[in-house]
């Protein structure tokens, strides 16, 4: 495998500091997030590095396990980040984990079991990457859904309202709002499976070619990859929509806005 050097990386954060220079010029309020997002990235991923070094040398479900949990956290907390209209206390973080958890460790898990077999089945060097594919892509499914259908909520409360007293309850008035919160989420997933191949090659496919792979072996991996983070974005997706909806609502079938920020972030 060819590797790397500071110089190779330097030249890439180089372009990034040059789009940042681009952003300012044309003032477009982004620099600063641009810049602390790369920044982020580097010392993120070069932590994670140290920690997966330590986790791969010594095979033990207990390390397994913290990192998945640190993980999991981590993905519920951006959820919660990203919603323009977040609900009052720890609803939305706990919303996004609890779905982030149920849709992508289920499918981990059975993948682990069923399809690719390490022995043992949580050997952290293939479950560690295959839960951070799944989890970073039903993270970003479910925060869209979930952005959606708060912001839709606030947004055409008067029609939701107007539903209900002409005498639609809750699931009826919401179902729109509903569906529509779903296919956002679920949009991202099924551009990135309609463009694979053709006008992409997905990151493990590439990494792995890059590691030296045999070409159809890397597809075979990503085809698996592509298909798990298709269901459990859509599981995900779902769950947290409909969890989410209800809290939205009462036993009354009233729309509950005061569950909900008043000022969007």
């Amino acid at each position: 495998m060819i590797t790397l050097d500071a110089l190779d990386l330097g030249l890439a954060a180089a372009l990034v500091i040059a789009l940042a220079v681009l952003a300012w010029r044309l003032q477009l309020g982004m620099t600063g997030a641009l810049l602390v997002a790369a920044l982020r990235t580097v010392v993120q991923l070069l932590l994670i590095g140290l920690v997966l070094r330590v986790v791969f040398a010594y095979v033990n479900p207990l390390w397994v396990a913290l990192l998945a949990m640190a993980m999991l956290l981590a993905a519920g907390r951006e959820v919660w980040a990203r919603q323009s209209r977040r609900f009052t206390g720890l609803w939305g973080f706990g919303i996004g984990t609890s779905s982030l958890f149920i849709s992508s460790f289920a499918v981990t898990v059975l993948a682990l079991v069923v399809s690719v077999g390490p022995d043992p089945w949580y050997q952290p060097r293939y479950s560690i990457p295959l839960l951070g594919m799944v989890l970073g892509n039903t993270m970003t499914g479910i925060a869209l859904a979930m952005d959606r259908l708060n912001a839709g909520a606030w947004n055409e409360r008067r029609v939701i309202e107007a539903r209900l007293c002409t005498g639609a309850d809750w699931p009826a008035a919401s179902l729109k709002l509903r569906r529509d919160a779903m296919r956002v989420g679920l949009l991202p997933i099924i551009n990135a499976m309609a463009a694979a191949g053709i006008i992409s090659l997905p990151g493990m496919m590439t990494g792995q070619l890059l590691a030296g792979a045999p070409p159809m072996e890397a597809v075979k991996y990503q085809i698996l990859i592509m298909l798990l983070i298709a269901a459990g974005t859509g599981f995900g997706t779902v769950l947290a929509v409909q969890l989410a909806a209800r809290r939205l609502s009462d036993a009354r079938h009233r729309l509950r806005l005061d569950r909900l920020d008043a000022q969007a972030r």
